[in-house]
């Protein structure tokens, strides 16, 4: 691989980092200063073999998104590599409208694989460009918001944005 560029952005819910490719497709991002933690996202095969500090065209659609623009993060394009059900699952995540969330079994059903709840929760912890490709959209049964990589705090704002009512951090 190329290299790729790095960027950080501040947010409401604190530093936001993305990594992209030559072609400005987000390959992770994720709420931290940390580079080594936004590669770590990268299985190492698929990591860059170079990064550079850039700006970065998605970026744009961050602060646009946290200004009210909720579609902005849609038109992003990302880059994973992934078994033909996560390239699904991640294509899948990106059509849940935001204020929308769904549990880990109505996911399940979006991939066609209504007994796949596991394997559904598995590509939302597996997805690397988080906020472009939104797991933190999908939720346990009942509610309870589950996992998220970046902190249930940054889950709970983000869905709390969404949904159009103040964050309850």
């Amino acid at each position: 691989m190329t290299t790729a560029t790095i960027q950080t952005v501040d947010t409401p819910d604190g530093a936001f980092t993305i990594l992209v490719d030559d072609r400005q497709r987000v390959l992770a991002s994720g709420w931290t200063a940390d580079a080594d933690r936004i590669l770590g996202r990268l299985r190492a095969g698929t990591r860059p073999s170079a990064v550079r500090e850039g700006t970065t065209d998605a970026a744009d659609a961050v602060s646009a998104y946290y200004t009210g623009d909720l579609a902005a993060i849609d038109g992003v394009a990302v880059a994973q590599e992934g078994t033909s059900m996560q390239r699904t699952g991640w294509e899948a995540l990106r059509r849940i409208a935001p204020g929308h969330p769904l549990t880990y079994a109505e996911f399940a059903v979006e991939l066609g694989a209504p007994s796949a709840v596991r394997a559904a929760a598995s590509i939302c912890a597996r997805n690397a460009p988080a906020l472009f490709v939104p797991c933190h959209r999908v939720l346990r049964t009942g509610g309870a918001l589950g996992g998220f990589a970046w902190g249930l705090d940054v889950k709970r704002s983000l869905l709390a944005r969404e949904a159009g009512v103040p964050a309850l951090v």
